[in-house]
């Protein structure tokens, strides 16, 4: 690709899995559909026991394996970004897929803009989102193009970074969660700035049970204490927030006529978000490290979408679950 001044850049794409292949050939597909062609594709696999990394290699990607007992996701990335050889790294995880062709165009465009160092894009659900999370999604992720958003918020399921901005300070590889806010915040205080791109949407598949929603935002909240000094839930804030945002979930789900259906499934998420991050703030620092294994492999469970200027919709119809990626 060539930047807005003229000067080539050279475009990775760096996606962590672990037993992915359910998802893991839409997203391939999505990316060999853009406008904007990846110089190459680095999969960091931990450990699949599934099809993944034969699906990544049929489609042309280079696999980097890290260990499962060495994996955080600082570490997965560290990982990733150090094979790639591109100017700039666009992040995605295994079980996101483009929604359209002009994603990888939108993203890296970012960085024409001075001081831009890190952006990120929007997220939205699907049928299989839960209706809370797909409100968190709303908030976290709205509709308009923001160029320096002044705050370190970031969100590495889709993202991009300059390769020598991540050169300058590498992901922390000691965090149980969160290494994209964390990484966003050094590299302000060095005077980058953080974009967020509205018109670079990916859909985020998410099919958590109550346990394994409730360990991700145990395992963040740890981080979160970590990383934001002071950072602290009281019990009374965690119960008002709770009943909050139960509240405000059964209020729109009766707009939109959907409360029926979610009369169950609002309560479930909302009190495995909270329960898990009053936990995460109540974890003694020594423990973390411990429970990496826990947070990361847990037992597998049995169980508004526009663009502001928005490029060719990319059909999914026809998928099979591998795509060869064309070569450059």
């Amino acid at each position: 690709m060539t930047a807005g001044n003229n000067v080539p850049r050279r475009v990775s794409a760096v996606i962590r899995a672990h037993n992915e292949e359910q998802h893991i050939g839409r997203l391939l597909k999505g990316l060999d559909r853009q406008t904007v062609k990846l110089d190459e594709i680095i999969l960091v696999d931990s450990g699949s026991t599934d099809n993944t990394v034969a699906i990544a290699e049929t489609a042309g990607c280079q696999v980097v394996h890290i260990a499962k007992n060495e994996f955080s996701f600082g570490r997965a990335l560290n990982k990733g970004c150090a094979a790639a050889t591109g100017d700039v790294l666009v992040f995605a995880s295994a079980h996101v897929y483009p929604l359209y062709d002009s994603y990888v165009r939108h993203m890296v465009s970012a960085f024409d803009r001075d001081r831009v160092g890190i952006a990120y894009g929007r997220q939205v659900g699907d049928g299989r989102t839960k209706f809370s999370e797909a409100r968190i999604m709303s908030k976290w992720f709205p509709d308009d193009n923001v160029w320096d958003q002044g705050h370190p918020f970031s969100n590495n399921a889709n993202a991009a970074v300059l390769k020598s901005v991540w050169q300058e300070s590498p992901y922390d590889e000691t965090l149980t969660g969160l290494e994209d806010l964390d990484f966003a915040k050094k590299a302000i205080t060095r005077g980058w700035k953080v974009a967020y791109v509205a018109d670079a949407p990916v859909v985020h598949v998410h099919e958590e049970n109550w346990s394994i929603t409730r360990n991700r935002y145990r395992r963040e909240a740890i981080a979160y204490r970590r990383i934001i000094d002071g950072a602290d839930m009281t019990l009374l804030r965690t119960l008002g927030l709770a009943l909050t945002n139960i509240a405000g979930d059964y209020k729109e789900a009766i707009k939109m006529h959907r409360f029926s259906s979610n009369l169950v499934s609002i309560p479930l998420f909302r009190s495995a978000q909270f329960v898990g991050a009053w936990e995460g703030f109540r974890t003694p620092d020594h423990l973390a490290e411990r429970l990496l294994d826990r947070f990361y492999y847990p037992p597998d469970p049995r169980t508004r979408e526009t663009s502001l200027e928005p490029g060719r919709r990319i059909d999914y119809s026809d998928d099979t679950t591998t795509v060869r990626r064309q070569k450059q």
